[in-house]
């Protein structure tokens, strides 16, 4: 009886040994669950990414050009107002002043214009006149006295002495003559003409005076030099307003400028007139603009180079100072064979390999270059092809050459729920739990 029960021990023994085998070698030969999907075939952009801050395309302070009182504001912050817009005016009752005096000035100045034009021949042109008259007639006394002479002599009376004498006191008379006439023609041409320019000059000054102080009441009528908003006003009515101090700050944000800072090594792809996608912090509203500066240096502390990318802000939505991220489009490749970033795996020496899966579901581990990343894509330079099956899901520990099963998302989501709900081992007759047997999928 005791060898019986020997015998009946061994052979279960042996029967519990063949089962267990059986289990595990199903449970090896098993083929791996996994999800695939084809390489597709698009157009995709290679990116520059950074964050930055807004600041307005246009802005400008309202500065005064004379230093008074302010009597009168028109907008308040947060108005709109236009290019030219008369936005405050200042106390210009001295200045009212400034500008009578100046036109009486002018009115004297013009009266003595027309005074000297008109007026009669000066004393002194009188004088040379009379010099004139003076020298002629001698002239005239002294050509009679060598008209007798010269007859006297044709008749034997006279001597040709005389005669001599009276040419040279002729040639005299004639020569004081043509002195005089030509100290008559300066003063009557150039003293006069001079006058009258000195008159001129001064109507010219005193008009000129006049037009600085009516610019100087201009100046108390305070406009807007551009159209936007009014973002500052620091002053308020009766308060002194100072030359040279900005009265208001008006920014127009109709368009923006980002200010952002990229790695240095990637910056070299950078260039003026790129595309580029503006997205403010914490919020999902994209601004689509064009790269506008590309600074020429690189800032020592931080190995960044700031890029400006301005953009249309329709709505005002977005607000100067704040903080963005932007996308700059440096490439643009067409064509390229594209799988999603879950499909790369570590390849071998450090580099980077793809699970591919052919007809007969057999998983082959092809080592791919990958060249642009982009969202959850990225690009395959080599390696595979268009419409290759890749493996996106389950390919971890997925040996070359081994068998798999292709699976979609909602089985491997069943299979997941069953595993977990699977019952617990049941307890023996002597206490211990029962090992659950191995489930092969």
């Amino acid at each position: 009886m005791p060898q019986r029960i020997a015998l009946l021990a061994a052979a279960g023994l042996l029967l519990l040994s063949g089962c267990s085998k059986n289990a595990a070698q199903d449970t090896a030969e098993a083929p791996a669950p996994v999800q695939v999907t084809a390489v597709t075939q698009e157009t995709i952009r290679r990116t520059v990414e950074g964050d930055g801050v807004l600041f307005p395309q246009n802005q400008a302070g309202v500065v005064p050009k004379v230093s008074a009182p302010v009597q009168r504001f028109m907008v308040n912050r947060g108005d709109r107002v236009r290019a030219g817009q008369l936005v405050a005016t200042l106390e210009n009752r001295d200045l009212s002043a400034a500008v009578a005096e100046s036109r009486g000035q002018l009115n004297q100045a013009e009266s003595n214009l027309r005074s000297t034009s008109s007026a009669t021949v000066p004393e002194e042109v009188t004088k040379a006149e009379a010099d004139v008259q003076s020298a002629q007639q001698t002239v005239d006394a002294a050509q009679k006295l060598l008209e007798n002479r010269q007859k006297l002599l044709a008749e034997g009376a006279l001597a040709r002495k005389l005669v001599d004498d009276a040419q040279v006191s002729y040639a005299q008379a004639k020569s004081q003559l043509e002195t005089a006439q030509a100290h008559l023609r300066v003063l009557q041409s150039v003293g006069k003409e001079e006058q009258v320019k000195t008159a001129q000059a001064q109507v010219e000054a005193a008009r000129g005076h006049l037009q600085s102080s009516e610019a100087q009441v201009s100046y108390s009528e305070v406009r807007s030099p551009i159209s936007g908003v009014v973002a500052d006003r620091p002053l308020n009515v009766g308060e002194m307003a100072s030359a040279g101090t900005p009265l208001l700050t008006i920014v127009d944000i109709s368009r923006v400028v980002a200010r952002v800072n990229v790695p240095q090594n990637e910056a070299t792809t950078v260039k003026v007139g790129q595309s580029a996608t503006l997205v403010q912090t914490g919020q999902s509203d994209k601004l689509e603009g064009k790269v506008t500066v590309v600074s020429p240096a690189t800032d020592a502390n931080s190995t960044t180079v700031q890029i400006w990318v301005a953009a249309d802000n329709p709505g005002d939505r977005f607000k100067p100072g704040a903080a963005v991220h932007a996308a700059i489009v440096t490439q643009i490749i067409r064509n390229a064979a594209v799988v999603p970033v879950s499909a790369i795996l570590p390849g071998e020496a450090g580099g980077t390999a793809v699970l591919t899966v052919s007809p007969d579901s057999t998983a082959h581990l092809r080592p791919v270059e990958v060249g642009v990343r982009y969202g959850d894509k990225a690009q395959i330079v080599s390696g595979v092809m268009p419409g290759d099956e890749v493996v996106v899901l389950g390919g971890l520990g997925v040996d070359d050459k081994a068998k798999v099963k292709i699976v979609g998302a909602a089985e491997e989501a069943a299979d997941e729920d069953e595993d977990q709900a699977a019952p617990a081992p049941a307890a023996s007759k002597d206490g211990k739990k029962d090992e659950a047997k191995p489930k092969a999928k």
